[in-house]
């Protein structure tokens, strides 16, 4: 199990666990990330957000938010 800022580009995934405050789990789960969700990671550069595929959507990510999702890397 990895945080997803952790993932290099290409990596796959399932959401196991999203932490944090009330109001940022429900944001998350809004846009669609979801646990038991699928995602891909698209890019993630060192200095900007993380670009992820889900649920035939492209989401981006600060570094926090994507360091609060745990994913099980397949």
């Amino acid at each position: 199990m990895k945080k997803l800022n952790e993932l290099g580009d290409g990596s796959c995934g399932t959401i196991v666990a999203i932490t944090g405050d009330s109001h940022f789990q429900s944001r998350i789960t809004s846009i669609g990330l979801t646990i038991g969700s699928s995602i891909e990671v698209i890019q993630n550069p060192k200095k900007q957000p993380v670009l992820l595929y889900n649920r035939d959507t492209m989401v981006a990510l600060n570094k926090n938010e994507a360091e609060k999702i745990m994913v099980e890397v397949r």
